[in-house]
């Protein structure tokens, strides 16, 4: 009953191609309804992946030395 409400509310504020471009857009948001979840799941393979690759980069022997060697410079700075 709401959707023939709604049809008949389109027609009369929007006129008919108003209304019938108001059905397309509702159709086509409904057809996309089911890809967030699976673009979540991708976003978090994709965060995961890179948080791997970069505490892998971090905790190398040349890295790891390098960001001592950093923070042993700054902290023995004058001001």
């Amino acid at each position: 009953m709401y959707g023939v409400v709604r049809a008949r509310l389109g027609v009369l504020v929007c006129g008919v191609r108003g209304a019938a471009r108001a059905v397309a857009r509702r159709a086509s948001d409904r057809r996309d309804a089911g890809m967030v979840t699976s673009e979540y799941a991708m976003g978090i393979v994709a965060a995961v992946a890179f948080a791997v690759v970069l505490y892998k980069v971090v905790t190398s022997g040349t890295v790891s030395a390098e960001l001592q060697g950093i923070v042993k410079r700054a902290l023995s700075a004058r001001m």
